[in-house]
């Protein structure tokens, strides 16, 4: 974290490039001189043109104040200039000298340095420089430090890679200098931390691909001492009681239908959950066959661990020590009014996290909806759904959130593990559940959703050492300043620069979705398909169109290849297919199918060493047409029924095959077709769904699942698991 400006020093030029320059940081041929005289030996010796600027420990900003002198061709031009930067020194500057360089300009000019982030610590950058960086804005981050692999994957995550290659006569980029640069500057930020900032701009490419940094500068500050320690996570007893009570004690039931004690006691008991069910109600009324009792004192010591609290602020703390005195381990909190509100709300949440922990229960919220486990078949939450068994591991700061991505669960058929809204995660964070998510053996992803951070070294450390075990899906809110804004109002929590963050999550192998859509659909993936051995895809289709723009997408994917069709599997395709088929990828069967034709070429594809992942589309059309034909007047009349049936048992196939060899081979098969969505009853997606597969919308919808899990593959084979 960087301090306040007053508190830091901007080093002279001379200072900051030798300082750069122990860390690697190729540094233009300079001299530093104090006369007009020794400024023209200098050019002289270094050769024609140069560039002359005043330099001194207080001058930073020279351009503002007109302290450079550019393209200077003879010696009688570089003492004028040198006279006239001298005569410009103010007695604020102090000691001053000339500095006199060679006049280096290239076509391409980048930009690196290092940023010291108030949430995530120092942080290596890298983008496009010069009179361009703020139009472009073509920029990367990775924490730092970082390591060659790292450095490479930072280079390629530029949105702007021609830059990087022979342009414009120009050689391609020495890549190994650029990543030593990166790799020297991560090196100079775990140094030093003292160092705030350093910016390096322009980063010059010479014609020859080598990079020279022509300026840089070096802000130094204090270190931060504030940073807090990052709590403890909950054991594993304490989750076990949260997922999985032996019982569970609503706090608060009413016998009111509209109110949070109603619908969480009914939603306990819709969904199945077997263990012992408890209400509080001072009145000790009824509810739901439920009869409550006054006092959690009345209830039978060790017989619930888990409490779902639906009572004011103002009582939750008696409330905690009762249970405490119960055995109970874990409470969630519906409770509103505590630090999303006021710094009165704060200081109420801060001593309740207090307590909580002075008497070893598990605090989840306030400010939650609930919290969801169906291996237990419990869905405590004030809203609905419950959604189906599966292996997707829910944490979100937005309750919202946890239901959309229920919704979702219940619309596509793949199910979830746990579920839970964080709330304020005022004791326990969303990083915190993944983290154990990450041990559990009913989950297979973690999806999240983050908006507030208020540690995010801490937050990425927990969420690296979650994403080292399973998948990790996360999407954020609050990547613009308006809605930065916005979190900060709901979780009263700040938004994190949205770069830094990003360049976090990938340091980390943390899967970052660009929205909830996207990351519900990348869990659903995760958790249903086999992780690709590489990155070759072959697209295999029943029609032309929908192939193309499949290719598309699978092109504009920098870590999926469009792979070539390898001779052996072309050859053996055209035993199946007519001689009209595209002989390309995608493969597009030419309208030339018949009853095996769909399962055989699948098979051949996917049984294919060099063939990684398949996608394929077009499932569901003769049950399309199967469709109207049920629903037309003539049916079941002129072999309608017979037809009708054909086809949607063919579908139904399609959609097994995919199932079967994706299980055989250990490879993914996507299968995709718009009628997921626009005819979810359709044989085709409905088979898929009950394979217990995601069917996918659209190609693009696939694509970018697929390099998601690419990626994710990438980064583990890269640290070797």
């Amino acid at each position: 974290m960087a301090s306040d400006a007053h508190d830091s020093t901007t080093l002279s030029e001379q200072a900051s490039k030798s300082l750069l320059a122990e860390y690697g940081i190729p540094i233009a041929a300079e001299r530093f001189v104090a006369s007009a005289a020794e400024a023209g030996d200098a050019a002289d010796a270094l050769g024609y043109p140069v560039v002359a600027k005043l330099n001194g420990d207080t001058i930073a900003h020279k351009t503002e104040r007109g302290l450079v002198r550019l393209r200077l061709a003879d010696r009688s031009a570089v003492e004028a200039a040198a006279s006239d930067l001298l005569g410009a020194a103010r007695p604020e500057d102090g000691d001053v000298t000339v500095l006199v360089a060679p006049m280096i300009s290239g076509i391409r000019e980048l930009i690196a340095g290092v940023v010291r982030d108030e949430q995530f610590g120092p942080t290596v950058m890298l983008g496009v420089g010069g009179i361009l960086a703020e139009a472009v804005a073509d920029v990367v981050f990775r924490p730092a430090p970082l390591d060659e692999q790292t450095a490479a994957k930072m280079i390629g995550d530029l949105a702007t890679q021609k830059l990087l290659g022979e342009f414009r006569g120009e050689a391609a980029v020495d890549l190994e200098q650029l990543k030593a640069v990166l790799v020297g500057l991560g090196r100079l930020a775990a140094d030093r931390d003292d160092v705030a900032s350093v910016d390096i701009n322009p980063l010059i490419v010479e014609p020859s691909g080598a990079l020279v940094a022509v300026d840089g500068l070096v802000e130094l500050a204090p270190p931060s001492t504030t940073r807090a320690a990052l709590r403890p996570r909950p054991s594993n007893e304490q989750f076990q009681a949260l997922f999985e009570p032996k019982g569970v004690v609503v706090s608060g039931a009413s016998t009111h239908p509209g109110k949070f004690g109603f619908v969480s006691l009914h939603n306990i008991l819709a969904s199945g959950y077997s263990g012992a069910v408890f209400g509080t109600n001072l009145k000790g009324e009824e509810v739901l066959g439920i009869q409550t009792v006054a006092d959690i004192a009345e209830i039978p010591d060790g017989a619930a661990d888990l409490v779902f609290v639906c009572t004011p602020a103002s009582t939750n703390p008696d409330l905690l020590r009762a249970c405490a005195a119960k055995g109970i381990g874990a409470a969630f909190l519906t409770s509103a009014g505590y630090g999303e509100s006021d710094a009165a709300g704060q200081e109420a949440e801060n001593a309740l996290v207090a307590l909580a922990d002075e008497l070893g229960i598990l605090l989840a919220g306030p400010n939650g909806q609930g919290v969801v486990s169906t291996p237990v078949n419990l869905c405590a939450q004030i809203v609905a759904p419950n959604p189906p068994a599966g292996g997707i591991g829910v944490a979100s700061q937005s309750g919202n959130f946890v239901s959309t991505f229920l919704n979702m669960s219940r619309a596509s058929g793949v199910g979830i593990s746990r579920a839970i809204s964080a709330g304020n995660a005022a004791a326990v964070s969303v990083a915190d559940y993944l983290d154990w998510y990450a041990e559990d053996d009913a989950t297979t992803v973690g999806l999240a959703y983050v908006e507030g951070i208020t540690d995010g070294k801490g937050l990425m450390d927990r969420l690296a050492g979650a994403a080292a075990r399973k998948p990790l899906v996360l999407v954020k809110g609050g990547a613009t300043e308006g809605g930065a804004q916005a979190a900060a109002s709901h979780t009263g929590a700040l938004a994190a620069d949205d770069k830094i963050f990003d360049g976090a999550c990938r340091s980390a192998g943390i899967t970052r979705a660009a929205n909830v859509t996207e990351a519900f659909d990348t869990a659903a993936t995760f958790a249903t398909q086999p992780l690709p051995a590489g990155p070759n895809v072959l697209v295999l289709t029943t029609v032309g169109g929908w192939g193309v723009v499949t290719a598309d997408a699978i092109t504009r994917e920098r870590d999926l290849n469009l792979m070539d069709i390898p001779a052996d599997l072309e050859a053996a395709i055209d035993e199946l297919l007519p001689p009209r088929w595209s002989k390309n990828n995608p493969i597009d069967c030419a309208g030339g199918e018949t009853r095996d034709t769909v399962p055989d070429v699948m098979a051949l594809c996917a049984n294919h060493p060099e063939v990684h992942s398949i996608i394929y589309l077009g499932l569901g059309i003769q049950s399309n047409q199967a469709r109207m034909m049920r629903e037309g007047k003539f049916f079941p009349d002129h072999g309608l029924e017979r037809i009708v049936s054909y086809h949607e048992r063919q579908d139904a196939r399609f959609a097994v095959a995919a199932h079967e060899l994706s299980l055989a081979t250990d490879k993914p098969i996507l299968t995709c077709t718009e009628l997921a969505l626009a005819d979810p009853d359709n044989a085709g997606p409905a088979t898929v769904r009950a394979t217990g597969r995601l069917c996918y919308s659209s190609g693009g919808q696939a694509v970018t699942a697929l390099g998601h899990m690419v990626r994710y593959q990438l980064f583990r084979q890269a640290r070797g698991r």
